[in-house]
């Protein structure tokens, strides 16, 4: 198995005159398959940030001495947080630390490099991950893929893809990290849903149905994405263009007894 870490120290790159820094590159040969983290603490001023990118055989990787979380996904949120993804996503990394209390590991990505469905981009070919130290490949240079299903391609890679994401300080992490490669080789990506509401004319009655239920599902989409991020809700009523009480209108203004008998 193999494995790469990136720590990058902002100020140190910018004053060297460099743009981009290369990822540490770390290969096990040994069963005992840890990285370690708390010699980084002595001089830390601050809560450390560390992203694992793992390269393996079998399957997906995870701590055995720290819990292993995988980030929410499959929300619907609103339509703004396309255009502020990356506040939004900042956000949501900060408050899950915040709820599980700075004391978990957590995946943020596991894919089967051997199959796309689709691709977001084209495959790495066999040179491209030797480069990175994937040893198992064999002499040819391949780039095929397999179905979700069936077998590998002719040319198939098989790599699994793992990314984990960790925030740290001395208080939280008192021991190194220690992995172990699984072989589970189950896909995962955080997966943000946007829905944009049909806007037209809508004259039958599905339509009418359709748009009468809208807002208790914007209000559904505020409240996942506060439930995300700890935004307040109300601020984020009002960057979806409503006022900070949400949408009016919609099943949720009902009163109880409207809802029973349908009046």
């Amino acid at each position: 198995m193999h494995f790469f870490v990136a720590k990058v120290n902002l100020e140190a790159k910018a004053k060297a005159g460099f743009n981009f820094l290369r990822p540490l590159q770390v290969a096990y040969v040994s069963p005992k398959f840890m990285l370690p983290i708390r010699l980084g603490m002595v001089n830390a001023d601050g809560p450390q940030e560390l992203f694992v990118l793992a390269l393996t055989e079998s399957g997906r990787i995870e701590t055995t001495n720290y819990r292993t979380t995988k980030l929410p996904t499959g929300m619907d949120v609103p339509l703004y947080a396309k255009d502020t993804f990356g506040d939004f996503y900042r956000a949501m990394f900060d408050h899950q630390v915040k709820e599980k209390k700075m004391s978990t590991i957590f995946e943020e990505y596991a894919w089967d490099m051997g199959w796309c469905d689709p691709c977001a981009a084209e495959p790495l070919t066999n040179d491209e991950l030797k480069g990175l130290g994937v040893f198992w490949l064999d002499g040819a240079d391949g780039g095929g893929r397999r179905n979700r299903s069936g077998p590998p391609a002719s040319g198939a890679q098989n790599v699994f893809v793992t990314r984990l994401h960790v925030r740290y300080d001395r208080a939280h992490f008192p021991e190194d990290l220690v992995f172990q490669e699984t072989g589970d080789r189950t896909n995962f990506q955080g997966r943000y849903v946007l829905r944009h509401p049909w806007t037209g004319e809508a004259k039958c009655d599905a339509g009418k149905q359709y748009q009468a239920g809208l807002p208790a599902r914007h209000r559904q989409e505020a409240k996942a994405l506060a439930d995300l991020t700890g935004w307040d809700v109300s601020d984020i009523y009002k960057k979806m263009g409503f006022g900070a009480d949400g949408p009016k209108g919609g099943e949720d203004d009902k009163a109880w007894y409207q809802k029973i008998f349908g009046s």
